[in-house]
This record gives structure tokens, C-alpha cells and sequence, in this order.
């Protein structure tokens, strides 16, 4: 169930960590992203296109051609994907859709939104790529 991201985001993320989790330089097909992931073929090319458009990802054309990392898994934060993805506004706006939720005029969760929102930013905020791998390696392994 998503919580906060979309399936494209989630699937941004995973396909940044199974890249994260393989050897540097390696290029990756998006037929095997996608099977290893279980995840549409199209969605993640699209996806992959995305991220390649905001620097995080790198793509290579041709007979031996794919996606890889544009920089090291120690310099791509977990919020730099949700950004290029996503954007940022679930950590700006009213968890309820309120538009006039503020701190002056708070919806019912407000405060505890916000500190909720807080802490989910400063996480994936401080969280790299490299600091992942073994667990993406376990968790691609039982999907």
C-alpha cells in the first residue's frame, strides 16, 4: 500500500537500488530491471528516462545498452529520487488536502503531521544509496 509516494516513485527508488546494489559502472538493461523487479518493462524505461533527465541516472544507447548511476551510490540520496519524481510538495502541503492548512489555521492533524512529515524528510534526506546494497541484494532475492 503507498503511503506517501507514487508506484512511480517507488519503483524509482527501487530501480536506483538495485543499480546501487550492482557493481559500479555496470549498465543495466531495463528488460532486466524490470524482471528482477517485477515491474512493467515500459514503466521502468519511462521511469529510468526520468531520472536520467535529473542527473541521477545515466543511460547508453545501443546493442549493449541500458541505464547506470551518473554518480557514485554514496552521493544519491534517497530524496533526491522522490524530488526528481514525485517533487517535493507532500513535505509542503495538508496530508487531508486542505488548501488553507497552516499553522495559523491548522486541520486536525496538523501538528502531528507535521512532525511526522519532518521526520520522513530529514530520513530520506540523510539516507544514501550505498548504504543499502546488502539489504537490496536480500530483498530482490525473495521477490
Amino acid at each position: 500500500m503507498t503511503v506517501i509516494f507514487s508506484k512511480k516513485c517507488e519503483y524509482g527508488l527501487q530501480a536506483v537500488l538495485y543499480m546501487a546494489a550492482r557493481e559500479p559502472g555496470c549498465v543495466c538493461p531495463s528488460e532486466e530491471i524490470a524482471k528482477k523487479l517485477k515491474i512493467p518493462k515500459e514503466f521502468v524505461s519511462k521511469i529510468l528516462q526520468s531520472l536520467t533527465e535529473s542527473g541521477i541516472v545515466d543511460s547508453k544507447k545501443g546493442k549493449s545498452g541500458g541505464f547506470m548511476l551518473a554518480k557514485q551510490p554514496s552521493q544519491i540520496r534517497l530524496i533526491d529520487i522522490v524530488a526528481a519524481i514525485d517533487g517535493l510538495d507532500i513535505f509542503n502541503s495538508c496530508v487531508l488536502g486542505f488548501p488553507s492548512c497552516s499553522p495559523d489555521k491548522p486541520c486536525p492533524v496538523h501538528h502531528k503531521w507535521g512532525e511526522l512529515r519532518s521526520k520522513a524528510y530529514e530520513m530520506l534526506a540523510a539516507e544514501t544509496m550505498d548504504k543499502f546494497k546488502e539489504k537490496t541484494i536480500d530483498k530482490i532475492g525473495k521477490i
